[in-house]
């Protein structure tokens, strides 16, 4: 890793967003990771990554209100979790989009600012506004009239986020939205959404399986493997040493020619993946 950016934020921005203490979470009484304790701050943009079946959307949902820890506690803006907390924007890691899905952007993110496309005519227009300011923030405006079925998916990615900005949120929860994108679309959402945070000083958390194009904006890391949860900088916790006291087996943490990461062991001693 090459250091800190110079534009990462030094500290958080005010009180904690998210609070964890001693969180254990499961599905009937069995657990999935536990003993976590985190706090995650106002306008951070943090990377929730490990394996396949971690836990990573498990703690989405427990975000959302939709799925209770088995033990410990968290609170999420200054309350416990609830469900339909309007404070929060999530785009979900899957949508089922096809060539014949004919709903106009427009009316998707309309429907994020309301939940309902009706509505006396004066509330109407405070939904078109906010979204075509939100289309705006992300660079969409073009796609208001075209329809979902019609777009690639990096532009269906920047429909989605405005979706999930058009209520002006405290909070983004963003599942794994760099799926099934090139590195080059990747990095363009990236910096789309690094730009979103700061502006906006939104709180954001990010699942991804690659964190090498998120790597040079990120605040903060959770890392959600083994049972077990690590979080803090980047380079606190994408180490060798970290990592191997996360899986409890030896990892190596290496760095290609272009600084990007790559981890060697985890579950698998001679799988080699991108963090």
């Amino acid at each position: 890793m090459k250091g800190a950016p110079s534009h990462r934020r030094a500290h958080p921005t005010g009180p904690a967003v998210i609070r964890a203490d001693r969180l254990e979470v499961g599905f009937r009484s069995k657990p999935v990771w536990k003993d976590a304790s985190f706090e995650v701050g106002r306008g951070e943009f943090v990377a929730v990554i490990g394996p396949n079946g971690a836990g990573k959307t498990t703690l989405f949902r427990m975000l959302l209100g939709l799925h209770r820890p088995l033990a410990g506690t968290i609170r999420v803006l200054d309350a416990p979790p609830r469900r339909g907390n309007r404070r929060i924007g999530y785009v979900p890691q899957r949508h089922t989009i096809d060539n014949e899905t004919h709903i106009a952007c427009e009316t998707l993110v309309r429907l994020g600012f309301s939940g309902t496309g009706w509505g006396p005519s004066f509330a109407i227009r405070a939904e078109r506004e906010a979204a075509a300011d939100a289309l705006r923030s992300v660079g969409a405006e073009e796609f208001a009239n075209k329809s979902l079925g019609s777009l690639s998916g990096g532009e269906l990615q920047r429909v989605f986020l405005a979706e999930a900005l058009v209520g002006n949120p405290d909070m983004l929860l963003l599942d794994e939205p760099l799926s099934n994108l090139d590195l080059r679309r990747s990095r363009d959402l990236v910096e789309l959404i690094h730009g979103l945070v700061r502006s906006r000083n939104v709180t954001t958390l990010l699942v991804a399986h690659d964190i090498n194009p998120l790597i040079e904006c990120l605040d903060k890391v959770i890392y959600i493997a083994n049972g077990r949860v690590a979080t803090g900088a980047p380079e606190d916790v994408l180490t060798s040493a970290s990592l191997t006291e996360l899986y409890g087996v030896p990892v190596e943490v290496l760095h290609d020619s272009r600084g990007n990461i790559v981890i060697v062991g985890g579950e698998n001693p001679h799988e080699r993946e991108h963090a």
